[in-house]
């Protein structure tokens, strides 16, 4: 798969490390673990996505997900400091773009975005 985008090369990149960090921390406790990240078409425009099959979360909070020092899971649970999301969202943004998320507990979640 052969994935180009247009953007500032460190943003963007600090932006995919956290979603894949945070992919690989909520699948550490699965035996095996499927983490992909790829892209969809939505009309011309494309859809990039990070899916896991980890925790999940529950999508009655989704709305503070992208907050600064909001947390999905309980810190004893899963390390860190809150902010990744954050980070991520503002990035996407700045890019203008969007990032959205589709989860379910104990089943994984799936976070897109798209950029301008």
């Amino acid at each position: 798969m052969d994935i180009h985008v247009s953007g500032d090369q460190s943003l963007l990149r600090i932006a995919l490390e956290n979603l894949l960090r945070n992919a690989w921390k909520f699948t550490a406790r699965r035996a095996v673990a499927n983490i992909a990240f790829g892209v969809l078409r939505e009309g011309d425009k494309p859809v990039y996505f990070v899916r896991d099959d980890g925790a999940g979360f529950d999508m009655n909070y989704s709305s503070k997900l992208f907050g600064a020092f909001q947390r999905m899971h309980r810190a004893q649970d899963f390390e860190g400091t809150g902010i990744g999301l954050a980070i991520v969202h503002r990035i996407i943004q700045r890019h203008g773009g969007r990032i959205w998320a589709e989860a379910a507990p104990e089943q994984g979640a799936t976070f897109f975005f798209t950029l301008s």
